[in-house]
This record gives structure tokens, C-alpha cells and sequence, in this order.
């Protein structure tokens, strides 16, 4: 088993020694137009991304992004575009990595949104970069600035018990963190991920109506902006993982064996198979044997 374990180490090595590759291949910051919308922008920190809308009123802002980076590059990616004042910040979901250093947005005046539960979490923790929400979202909340309206959804636990479906109905775009990557199998041991209730998140998030997805994090080749499609690619994968592991489990094998026998070939080619699949396999493990 040391030898398998070693193998998956060298592997996941090797994953981010590509990774690190490819972001040194492009500069740290990044500002993109959404392709066919007016007013709508992806502002890439390293490998975070948030989106961002221009109306005549102000602006709609979404994470930080900063992971204990300073938030003046995001501030000037707005306001290189836009002198209008940022009147919201919208958070995601409850992670720092994602909503830390909102400071800088706070000073100018935006009120900064988030789901009830990110909330209870962030005043419980207190962490010290990350701003106290002024609104919160229990199951749903619609903001219309400029007119612009920005619907923010509650579909459940997913990655998170407090992720927000930020989707715009008018121009069919969608944005939300982590839980729907690009072509991407789910990140290490899939962290504070409720299973099985993020699949059925994923079929109420695949019924809405939207045909533009912009992810918390680029996907492979640095592909900011996806579809619906990898909603529905990621529900696929999930599925079929949970299908293998949970054979696995009534044929009484191991977390070892099932990590070393299960292989999903369809996703194959997917970013990071190799490396997060086992441990994504032991996620559903704990679900399927121990009920967790």
C-alpha cells in the first residue's frame, strides 16, 4: 500500500508542478469581457476568478478572491473599465480562500451580501480579513441595479452550506464557486462537500434557465468561461463515481482497494484525474460505508 500511496503522491507532485507551470506562463491578474454580454467581466487572480457587472447605477461585485492577497488589483480591474461606484459585494460561499480582503470595498461604501449561514460561520470564526455581510439570503434574494437584476439562489448543501447560484436571467449567465469546475474532477477530498446533496443541487442548478458558467477557477488551458454542460458533465461524473464506490462498498473491499481498483475512464482526461480521484473515491467511501 506505501508503494500506492506514493504513486498518488507523485502524481499529485506532478499535477501541481504543471500547474504552477502554467501559471507562470501567464501574468498574475487577468480582465475578460463575457463573450456576447455587454456588461459582464471575469477578473482572474493567479488561478480565482470573480465576476463582475457594470450598470449605469454602480457596480455588482462577487468575491474578494484575494486568499490574504490585497484587493487594490481587483479595484483597479473595475475601475479600468468603470469609474461608477462598487454598490455591492457579493460573496459565494463561506470559504476565506475566496471572500478574505474585502476591506478596500467596504471603505468605498458597498454592501456586502452572503447566505445566512456564511454569515453565523464568518462571526463565529471572526477571521480578521474577511468583512461581516450587511444583507444575507436565506432561499432567495433578487438585486436590481442599473437595470441589471442579479437573482441570488440557495439550491441546498453542496460544497458548502452556504453557496449562493448568482445567475442572471436576462443575459443566461451564471456564476458559483468550486462545485462545478470545467472539465475538472472534484478538488482533493472534496472538503466540506455534502454527498449526495450536491448532486441534487446540480439537477436544480441544471433545470434553471442559463447557457453561460463562470467558475470560481479557470479550467484546463486557462478556459475561464464554460456552459451548462459542465453542470451536467459534473452531475455525470458524481454519479458514476458514487455508483462504483458504493459497489465497492457492498462487496465489503477497502478504502485502499477501492482506491486503487476504481477507474472512471470517461473522465480520464479530465484536470487532476489522477491526482484528486482517489481521495474523491474515499469521500464517497465515508458516505457509502459509514454514512457521513
Amino acid at each position: 500500500m506505501l508503494r500506492v500511496r506514493l504513486v498518488g503522491l507523485a502524481a499529485a507532485c506532478v499535477t501541481a508542478a504543471l500547474s504552477v507551470s502554467a501559471q507562470a506562463q501567464q501574468p498574475p491578474t487577468s480582465l475578460l469581457k463575457v463573450p456576447g454580454v455587454d456588461n459582464v467581466y471575469i477578473f482572474r487572480y493567479v488561478g480565482h476568478q470573480s465576476m463582475f457587472i457594470v450598470t449605469p447605477d454602480g457596480v455588482i461585485a462577487t468575491d474578494p478572491i484575494s486568499e490574504r492577497r490585497p484587493a487594490k488589483p481587483y479595484i483597479d480591474a473595475i475601475q479600468s473599465v468603470t469609474k461608477a461606484p462598487v454598490k455591492y459585494v457579493i460573496y459565494s460561499h463561506d470559504h476565506w480562500d475566496h471572500i478574505a480582503g474585502g476591506q478596500p470595498f467596504k471603505d468605498m461604501g458597498a454592501t456586502f451580501v452572503a447566505h445566512e449561514n456564511a454569515k453565523a460561520r464568518i462571526l463565529a470564526l471572526k477571521p480578521d480579513d474577511v468583512v461581516v455581510p450587511d444583507q444575507t439570503v436565506t432561499t432567495q434574494k433578487i438585486i436590481e441595479l442599473g437595470g441589471t437584476r442579479l437573482d441570488l439562489d440557495y439550491v441546498g448543501k453542496n460544497h458548502s452550506d452556504s453557496m449562493l447560484v448568482m445567475r442572471m436571467p436576462k443575459e443566461k449567465v451564471m456564476f458559483t464557486v468550486d462545485w462545478i469546475p470545467i472539465q475538472s474532477v472534484q478538488f482533493r477530498g472534496m472538503a466540506d462537500t455534502y454527498v449526495p446533496d450536491i448532486e441534487e443541487g446540480l439537477k436544480k442548478v441544471i433545470a434553471m434557465d442559463w447557457n453561460i458558467l463562470i467558475p470560481g477557477h479557470p479550467g484546463p488551458g486557462g478556459k475561464q468561461v464554460g456552459s451548462k454542460q459542465d453542470a451536467i458533465d459534473q452531475l455525470a461524473y458524481l454519479q458514476d463515481l458514487s455508483a462504483a464506490v458504493k459497489k465497492a462498498v457492498q462487496e465489503g473491499k477497502s478504502y485502499d482497494v477501492a482506491e486503487k481498483e476504481i477507474k472512471l475512464p470517461k473522465y480520464e482526461n479530465w484536470a487532476s484525474y489522477a491526482a484528486f480521484l482517489p481521495m474523491n473515491i474515499e469521500r464517497y467511501y465515508d458516505y457509502w460505508n459509514r454514512g457521513i
